[in-house]
């Protein structure tokens, strides 16, 4: 096996212009390109050690050679990265620690990433028996120490497990358990990193439910804390944090067979700098927070109910994620998802479905059409409780994929909708200052012109005006 990921090595053009550049220098490559290459996947990201020359120098030099910028990580422990032209693809060099080897391997986090491959003779360093973990697929430590040293690798076991489908022992999550609350320690900015590698896994839906075992789940998210208290129903077969989990399942069996356009779409980086499929599971997982909030259980009838949860999850959502240090444009996105995921369905369920119903909700979702749709059918596949029949499930994903058809079929002929009027527009026209009752008018305009009532700047006019009236 070593002698095919050696020739992988090798024929990376990345690493050949690392070869070509190093003259004396003494370049080690350590942990993710040989863990990928060993596991088939394609790598972008190289990290290098340099033996015998300070990391500045030549990261500068070979950032010189490679026309590429340079950029410090950590100058204190002497780490620096390189954006190549391409924008693709990163080095990231450093020195030992300490300037010894074994003692720098010695402090990584699993053993699968601390594989060293030395460019001088084309040979592997493993120390601690990565490739042993890679062939039985299984994620071990190297020392509980490092863990403690740095928390964010007890997230970091279950990122690598969301990535590859390994298998955590049970020692390992016993030792996970003793020291799940450090996972508070690190910046917000590296745990919000590595859960959002976790969720843009193949393997999220295993992740998460070790997650939950080991106790690092609600540390890191407190709200499921409140999740989880909610049991299974007549509406839903499983208690409410399995739901959550199995809608993440089902996102990512959807995505396995979706078309051309759809998973174009899914890989798409739009914002946060991850896949929209990334942000769609994070979504489809948090999509029912707000249910605890407004749980009710009805005397007469024993049945479960969560009036407005959507609204409700979609208010809880931006504080949790912010806390995350989650940008506006991702939080807008998981927001929106969460506020809108029953929407979908309520449109195919419209008496009389016509195709100018259907351009109102397209309109609305926007470029969140796609991901909306597949949010819907995922969480009616995950909610199988003994009141919904089969033939009621299957009239819902039909509609929605009839739904999903549409859009794909006109998206390509729609132009974005004109603004009509601007903010400034509606307070001369209505004397308002900016405040609560001009977002209404605002939304109050969008929602007519989605719905295709209004196309003109004379007719939003005479909107404005006659709205304004009625709820002075």
């Amino acid at each position: 096996m070593n002698s095919q990921i050696t020739k992988k090595i090798l024929e990376d053009n990345v690493v050949k212009q690392i070869s070509l550049f190093a003259g004396k220098t003494r370049v080690l490559l350590v942990g993710g390109v040989i863990r990928d290459y060993s596991l088939g996947k394609n790598n972008f990201d190289k990290d290098i050690i340099v033996i015998n020359e300070d990391a500045q120098k030549f990261a500068k030099y070979l950032a010189e050679k490679l026309d590429a910028a340079f950029v410090v990580l950590d100058e204190l422990n002497n780490i620096y990265r390189l954006v190549l032209k391409d924008k693709i693809n990163f080095i990231d060099i450093t020195n030992p620690i300490e300037n010894d080897l074994q003692k720098d391997l010695a402090r990584r986090d699993l053993r699968m990433n601390a594989i060293a491959f030395d460019l001088k003779d084309n040979k592997f360093i493993d120390l601690f028996n990565g490739f042993e973990d890679i062939k039985n697929s299984q994620i071990n430590i190297i020392s509980e120490k490092n863990l403690a040293d740095d928390a964010l690798r007890l997230l970091r076991i279950f990122r690598f497990q969301a990535t590859t489908g390994f298998e955590i022992n049970n020692n390992l999550k016993e030792i996970i358990k003793r020291y799940c609350k450090l996972i508070n320690n690190p910046s917000k900015e590296r745990v919000q990193y590595e859960l959002m590698k976790l969720f843009d896994g193949d393997y999220t839906v295993k992740a998460i439910k070790n997650m939950d075992e080991c106790g690092i789940l609600c540390e890191i998210l407190p709200i499921f804390n409140d999740v989880k208290k909610v049991p299974p129903n007549t509406h839903h077969h499983l208690p409410l944090i399995g739901h959550s989990i199995e809608t993440v399942n089902q996102i990512q069996n959807f995505y396995k067979i979706a078309n051309k356009d759809v998973k174009e779409h899914l890989n798409s980086v739009d914002f946060g700098g991850f896949r929209r499929l990334a942000h769609l599971k994070l979504a489809g997982f948090m999509h029912d927070i707000g249910k605890f909030s407004c749980w009710t259980i009805e005397k007469d009838t024993g049945r479960h109910r969560f009036i407005k949860h959507e609204y409700i999850g979609a208010e809880l959502c931006p504080e949790i994620l912010r806390n995350l240090k989650f940008s506006k444009k991702q939080i807008e996105y998981i927001a929106d998802m969460i506020k809108y995921h029953i929407y979908p369905s309520h449109v195919i369920a419209t008496e009389g479905l016509s195709d100018k119903v259907k351009l109102r909700y397209i309109r609305k979702m926007n470029a969140n059409v796609i991901d909306n749709i597949i949010l819907a059918m995922s969480d009616r596949l995950s909610a199988r409780g003994e009141a919904v029949t089969e033939e009621m499930v299957k009239k819902n994903i039909s509609g929605l994929q009839e739904l999903l058809g549409f859009y794909l079929k006109i998206k390509d002929t729609l132009k974005p909708l004109p603004k009509l009027l601007s903010g400034e527009e509606i307070i001369d026209i209505t004397g308002l200052k900016p405040s609560k009752q001009l977002g209404i008018l605002i939304d109050a305009l969008q929602e007519e012109q989605f719905s295709g009532n209004i196309n003109t700047k004379l007719e939003a006019i005479e909107f404005i005006k006659n709205y304004y009236v009625n709820i002075k």
